[in-house]
Parts: structure tokens; sequence; C-alpha cells
């Protein structure tokens, strides 16, 4: 059994000539199916076909060729047990030392948008069940599932230095290999048979880049695509800056998320966000118009956040953009000229997006050291709009509302958002009193004029003791979900102080 026999199988061609003509020259006789069979014959290498060693021809339209005790008993067995060798010789099996496998493209098949049919076919059974084999006998098997292996692979055959511990490493790449491939197998099926919360939830990701540490110094932080993940919001060209840390991604997101609320809005809109929290917002005619709204709401914490603008940035806007440090500038497009003021501060990251669309996910979800949670995503903005007041809301004031709603729902909770004329007064958020969270806002922008402006809770008010204070800095009108057992109390302080209240149905919370 001195022989060294290779076999190769693959989706993915590429290198695979080469790779194949290196194991050759090596001593090793190769073994091959179907089409990658025809790709090394007609570059010379000598290969032979499965039928070739199993005796028993490819059947069923190809979808039984190497499921035969020739391949899997030449795979598995163990070279270490005298019973194992008796029973392979027993049986004239020969050995094969060496696996090289990569899958159909399930993946590419389904996101390309063929038929049920077309992508049941598309689902590998003999590859994974080789890969599996040859995993699992590591110490005399080497697999190589990933084209980028194929040069080390060779250098190592070459120098005589495959041993244990860097079989084993290939041997993990390739469980994790097939293991993402179940995943996107199960949750196609999961979403064919619409089990939205199923008894065993698969998921796999994908490693997109390691950060330079997490949230803190202390931490290490590494950035993970959902592979089933469908037009994945953070889907951006980086124009200039450093690379991105863990806080840019996760402010970021928050940014994202805000301006995706806008994206049917015939106004442009800027969004300042520090922290995952917006510190303005503002809604205007153009770039510049709507920039301006924003940094007027905050002056002080839009320092260090991002700016997100759901439009072209012109020089105007960029030039105003660079008078503060920014970590962040994120826009549909910029003008060369603008792209050229922004990329003289060599930090900053400049980031182009493609149009936002309503999210593909389906889930919002929470890692708790070993748990899971769970949700829907909060795509609802009200239910209704229903005034409980004897005094109804301005037109205008009904605009304001379903302006500051797209915001409040985005802040952590307890949150406050006070606006007007389509831009944000005052933001108070992540408090544990409703009343402190009013407060806060209120505080630190008391050199603003609130008198007209409408105050939007992410929740219901247990006490009027928000009312009464919106109505003394001259906030005329409210929107909240309603729910609270004391209702009537907020609604009657209202009707004294002539305030319109608008109920929703809808709460808010983010935590």
């Amino acid at each position: 059994m001195s022989k060294k026999r290779a076999l190769i199988s693959v989706t993915d061609k590429t290198g695979v000539v080469e790779f194949a003509l290196g194991l050759q020259e090596s001593g090793f006789e190769i073994i091959s199916t179907g089409n990658t069979y025809k790709k090394l014959k007609e570059s010379g290498v000598n290969a032979i076909t499965i039928d070739e060693v199993t005796g028993f021809p490819e059947i069923l339209d190809g979808r039984v060729k190497t499921l035969n005790p020739h391949i899997h008993g030449g795979i598995l067995f163990r070279r270490d047990l005298e019973s194992h060798v008796e029973t392979v010789k027993q049986h004239s099996i020969e050995p094969i030392d060496l696996v090289c496998v990569n899958l159909y493209d399930f993946e590419g098949t389904v996101k390309s948008g063929k038929a049920h049919n077309d992508i049941i076919e598309n689902i590998d059974i003999g590859g994974p069940s080789m890969i599996r084999s040859a995993a699992k006998n590591y110490k005399d098997v080497i697999v190589v599932v990933d084209i980028n292996d194929y040069e080390s692979v060779l250098e190592k055959i070459k120098n005589g230095q495959v041993d244990e511990e860097y079989r084993q490493k290939l041997a993990y790449k390739a469980f994790r290999t097939t293991a993402r491939y179940d995943s996107l197998i199960s949750n196609y099926f999961a979403e064919k048979e619409e089990d939205e919360y199923p008894e065993v939830m698969n998921m796999s990701f994908e490693k997109v880049q390691t950060l330079r540490y997490g949230e803190n110094p202390h931490q290490k932080g590494v950035l993970y695509r959902d592979s089933s993940a469908k037009n994945p919001i953070l889907n951006f060209e980086q124009l200039n800056g450093k690379e991105l840390s863990f806080n840019n991604i996760n402010d970021l997101h928050g940014c994202l998320e805000i301006m995706r609320e806008f994206k049917d809005e015939d106004e442009v809109v800027c969004v300042g966000i520090k922290h995952t929290n917006p510190c303005g917002v503002g809604l205007g005619k153009n770039s510049y118009d709507a920039y301006i709204k924003c940094y007027e709401a905050d002056k002080v914490s839009i320092f260090g956040g991002i700016v997100g603008i759901t439009s072209t940035i012109d020089a105007d806007t960029a030039s105003k953009l660079s008078e503060i440090f920014l970590e962040i500038v994120v826009a549909y497009d910029f003008t060369d000229e603008a792209l050229e003021i922004l990329s003289k501060k060599k930090n900053l990251r400049v980031l182009k997006i493609k149009k936002l669309e309503d999210s593909k996910q389906k889930y919002d979800m929470k890692y708790l050291d070993g748990m899971l949670l769970v949700q829907d995503k909060n795509t609802s903005l009200a239910n209704e709009y229903k005034t409980v007041t004897k005094l109804e809301p301005k037109d205008k004031e009904l605009e304001d509302m379903k302006f500051g709603l797209k915001i409040v729902k985005h802040m952590k909770s307890n949150a406050i958002a006070i606006v007007k004329d389509g831009h944000t007064l005052a933001l108070g958020c992540g408090q544990t009193s409703r009343i402190w969270a009013l407060s806060n806002a209120l505080i630190n922008n008391e050199d603003k004029d609130f008198s007209g402006a409408v105050l939007v809770s992410d929740a219901f008010f247990p006490f009027d003791d928000c009312v009464e204070l919106a109505h003394k800095h001259g906030i005329t009108a409210v929107v909240q979900p309603g729910g609270s057992i004391k209702d009537q109390d907020s609604i009657d302080a209202c009707d004294r102080n002539s305030m319109s209240m608008v109920f929703t149905g809808i709460r808010h919370f983010k935590h």
C-alpha cells in the first residue's frame, strides 16, 4: 500500500490543474470525476476516472458516483489498525491519501433566483461525504477544501512537512466548510417552509476582517458576515480615511438605520450619530440645508461623531463638514470637488453607499453569554394617529410627529425627541426615568425656543409630569403610544394646557 493516490473533484476549478500536476510530480496517482476529469486530462494530467476505481459507472445523472466502498473505504480505513488494513486488502480496496473537493455552488444557485428543482440539484451529496470522511481520518488523509491552500499543501508534501498539526488544521477547515454548507441548505428549506422561528436555528458567519480592537482597547474585535444575509445594510465603498473600528461600524449601523427610515422622502435627511444614538437629525432641500439643520440641533455632541446624508454631498457641504472633527461621513455619492475637500483629512472615513432599501433580514438578535434573544425587526412606525385630546394637532405638527417617531424608535430607551419644522431641537435617551430623559433634553438645550414644538416619546407616560414640563417650555403637541393605566392623567394635563396629544398604539423600546 505504498502507492499514494489523490481524489480531486471540484466545482471551482481555479488552480486545480496546477495543483494536480504538482501532486503528480510528488508521486500521486490522480483520481477524478466528471468535468474535473475532463479539465485535468485536457491539461496534461494523467488522471483516471472514478469508475475505474469502483468498477461501477456514474448513475442517476451523476447523483451517485463517489458513494462507494472503494472510495470511502480507501479514505476511512485506519492505517495503524491491522484489522482495517486486512479488511481493505480482503476487498481489494486501495488507499486514498488526499481528498481535494469543493462543493456544488448551492449558495450561488439560490442567489441567482433559479427554480426550486435547479436548487435541489445543486445540493452536493458526494462532496460533503468525501470531505467528512477525509477530515475524520485526517491523521492518514490530507483533506483540501480551499483553493488558497493548494500552494502550501504542495510545498509541505514536497518538503515532507505534512505533520499531524497541519493535517488537523485542514480537517478543521473541512468541517467548518460542510457545517456552513448544511446551514445554507437548512435556512433555504426553513424559508420555503415559512418556519419563522425554527426549533433549531442554524446560522453561519464568515469573517470579514479583524479589527484593531473591540469596544475598548483591551478587547479584541472581529467583523463577521451572516452567510444568509440578503442585501445587508453595511454595504459600502470606503473612499478615504483610516480602517473602520469596532465602534465606527456599530455607530455606522445606527446611522444607516435612521437614514433608511427616510428613504422615500422628497427631502434630504442628514443624521448625526454619537455612540449609536442620534444627536441631530434634519430634513432639508439639499445636502447643505439638511446638514446645517442637523448640526444646529446639537453642535456639541456631533463632535467626533458620524454624519450620514441621503443625497450627493457637494463642495459647499463638504467644506462645512470639514470645519469640525468627524469620524465618518457617509452618503449616496460625492462630487469630485467634495471628495477632494474631504480627502484632505487623512483620517476621516468617507463612505459611499447604495440607495437604502427596506431590510430583508428577518430577525433582530441579541447574544447574551450563551443564549440568543431573537425577535422580529421593528419595521413599524404607528398603528394609527388617534387624537385623544380636545385639541386636534395642526397639519404641520402631525408631520413633525411622524418625523420624530422615525428618530425616537432608534434611540435607547427611555427616549424623548423634541422636534419642529423637520429637525430635532433636543434629544434625551438612555435614562431610567422618562421625566429624566425629557429633563436632560431640555436642560442640555436651554438656549433654544421650544414654542410650537412637538414632544415624541418612545413609550407611554406613567404620570402627567412630562406633559406639564413640556407645557412650561412652550411645547404644544405630544405623540406617544398610549397604554398606561394613567393615560387619562396625561390627556387631562394636555387639555388643561391647550395641547394636543396623539396615540399611535405602538411602543418603540430599544434596550
